[in-house]
């Protein structure tokens, strides 16, 4: 796929981050977008800041409620026609000790970020094979490779959909239908604000890490970019991607590492 152009995108987690300038960066390459998150009104003001807001569908939705995923999904083909590129942008993060999180918090991260997925996945698939054509991508993380303190459930969900997603990719060998697994570092957005705390509550503040980290418009250009060539996997953010790297060949080095790299 060399343009957006007379495509059909949605995105999950529009309202803001990620997703947000995602969003305005594929609208600038012409394509049709379904954007998706609980807060609608952001939604809206997103579509007043596209090129051309006629060509913007807003779907308000929380897929934290998993009664609503299969529904999501049949409005947003209703509204807009065959999806061409399903973007599972989507999540959730913590910050709290492994032995502090609530096990219904444990749940919470896995229902958005890995089953919520899988479920709009399932969704448009069908209508992708039918047409040889298509691509699913999932937004997973460096955290899919490296799990780091205070966010262990939040590591367990972007491996196990770096995991799904890895082996999905080679069930669809062939069929037209491709699969893109994009792993970000640090990024500026309000993830860690929004980040789920021992008491299951809002974390409330940035941590200096994301706060210093990679413009989400410089995101969204390689997310973009990676889309369009059919790349399998990304890596995006600063020096904290080179810990993939470590991971794979110096093991023990990232265990003296990583416990010095709290999130402050």
């Amino acid at each position: 796929m060399s343009s957006y152009e007379a495509k059909t995108v949605w995105i999950t987690g529009a309202s803001s981050g990620i997703g947000e300038s995602l969003a305005l960066e594929l609208a600038k390459r012409d394509a049709t977008l379904v954007l998706t998150a609980r807060r609608s009104a952001r939604l809206e003001e997103l579509r007043s800041k596209c090129p051309d807001p006629e060509r913007v569908h807003v779907l308000g939705g929380d897929l934290l409620d998993e009664t609503s995923w299969t529904g999501l999904a049949n409005k947003a083909q209703a509204a807009a026609g065959p999806i061409d590129v399903l973007v599972n942008n989507a999540g959730v993060t913590q910050r709290a000790t492994a032995q502090d999180t609530r096990l219904a918090d444990v749940r919470r991260l896995m229902e958005l970020n890995f089953f919520a997925p899988i479920a709009l996945t399932n969704a448009v698939l069908p209508s992708m094979l039918a047409r040889r054509s298509g691509r699913i991508v999932v937004i997973s993380s460096v955290a899919g490779y490296v799990g780091t303190p205070f966010r262990s459930s939040y590591a367990a969900s972007k491996h196990a959909v770096r995991g799904y997603f890895d082996s999905l990719r080679a069930e669809l060998h062939d069929t037209g239908v491709g699969v893109t697994i994009v792993c970000p570092g640090y990024i500026r957005t309000e993830i860690s604000t929004h980040a789920i705390s021992s008491d299951g509550q809002v974390h409330g503040k940035a941590d200096a890490a994301v706060a210093s980290g990679m413009d989400s418009t410089d995101c969204a250009r390689k997310i973009a970019d990676a889309i369009a060539k059919g790349r399998s996997e990304i890596y995006i953010g600063g020096k904290e991607v080179y810990g993939i790297y470590l991971k794979r060949f110096f093991p023990k080095l990232v265990e003296r590492i990583v416990p010095k790299h709290v999130p402050e």
